[in-house]
């Protein structure tokens, strides 16, 4: 049997170490995991008590259309229904446009560093990557649209990005999407829009009505606290979705996640709470950066990425041996940083006690 030629050197997605395995691992009873961008404040209790009540229906399948949660986002988007498409956490959705746009002899453009999830996918289909890198943690926005050319099919645009943090303003959105050919799909994931402060971030749904090749991806996974529950979306105009809509699995949303993402999106005050103690759990870190001299970009995401002058691996080793599962920056473009999730108040000041006595 032979598969993919593409496939044979691409390894799988490295998710953070399970809390489980630094456990047996370590001999630890104590473990706090800060890897994977998830919220510690949990999930909103009204999407807890949904999902109970679900309970008795898991011998149904789901909804193929996710008719319900359909319906109650797009009111609160102010979009129409046929403008969403829903996936198995937005990683899906990325899997589905690479899917329905890329094939070998056609080509994509992305930052570097980035989600590592749309060269991975791109990798699959055989298609070429142009990776244009990042200035300052910022994307090169001028350098990306030159990279276009006839066979050009998608940009990726993470905003705010991972694992930097940083985000495109408004004004330079708007002159990058006047720049780029229709023929061009580009994609703005905005997997931590609900954590965003910044004044001039852009207000991004209305251009699906003016650009006919634009799709919005956010998530349940980060704000919601739905991680394990696995539902995105995807905005986009009517014609866009339903022309990849065939590429999209049938009961891809399960019951459970479409019954929490439901009530989840209906308690907007848990999400406020949860961005406004997220941007003071940004603050201690901000504050301990300055203290010890250490570079580092203001974030927009509920993480941050610092630059501790020295291999990140060993970092990221003296914290998983104290039970704080971090993300070394080795394996995210940035070999002497290490990314930290914000976490609760009390997370933050024990994990920046640890660092304290380490770079001391």
């Amino acid at each position: 049997m032979q598969i993919k030629d593409q496939l044979t050197n691409l390894k799988p997605y490295q998710p953070g170490k399970p809390i489980e395995e630094v456990k047996k691992e370590y001999n630890l009873t104590h473990i706090v995991k800060l890897a994977s961008n998830e919220n510690p404040y949990g999930s909103s209790e009204r999407a807890k008590k949904a999902i109970q009540d679900e309970l008795n229906q898991l011998a149904l399948y789901p909804d193929g259309y996710s008719a319900q949660l359909r319906e109650s986002l797009a009111r609160f988007l102010k979009v129409e229904e046929n403008e969403i498409i829903f996936g198995n956490g937005s990683d899906e959705i990325v899997q589905i446009i690479c899917r329905a746009f890329l094939k070998k002899g056609t080509n994509t453009v992305m930052a570097t560093p980035t989600f590592p999830q749309y060269r991975h996918n791109a990798v699959i289909e055989d298609a070429d990557i142009k990776e244009i890198p990042l200035i300052n943690g910022n994307h090169d926005l001028d350098s990306m649209l030159a990279a276009i050319d006839e066979q050009t099919k998608v940009i990726w645009l993470c905003s705010p990005n991972n694992p930097t943090g940083t985000y495109i303003n408004e004004q330079s959105l708007h002159a990058f999407m006047n720049k780029v050919p229709d023929h061009v799909l580009v994609i703005l994931d905005e997997a931590y829009y609900e954590y965003v402060t910044a004044s001039d971030f852009p207000v991004t749904l209305p251009l699906i009505k003016e650009y006919k090749n634009v799709m919005i991806l956010r998530t349940f996974s980060k704000a919601y606290g739905l991680a394990a529950l696995r539902v995105g979306y995807g905005i986009a105009n009517k014609e866009l979705i339903k022309s990849i809509e065939p590429a999209r699995e049938p009961f891809n949303t399960n019951r459970l996640g479409q019954t929490a993402a439901l009530h989840a999106l209906s308690d907007q005050e848990f999400i406020k709470q949860c961005a406004e103690k997220n941007k003071q759990g940004l603050e201690q870190f901000y504050q301990f950066s300055k203290e010890h001299g250490l570079s580092y970009y203001p974030s927009e995401g509920n993480f941050i990425l610092i630059d501790f002058n020295r291999d990140a691996d060993e970092v990221f080793q003296a914290l998983l041996e104290k039970g704080y599962i971090v993300r070394s920056g080795k394996a995210l473009g940035f070999p002497t940083s290490i990314r930290i999730t914000i976490g609760t108040k009390e997370q933050n000041e024990e994990i920046l006690q640890i660092l304290t006595e380490l770079i001391s």
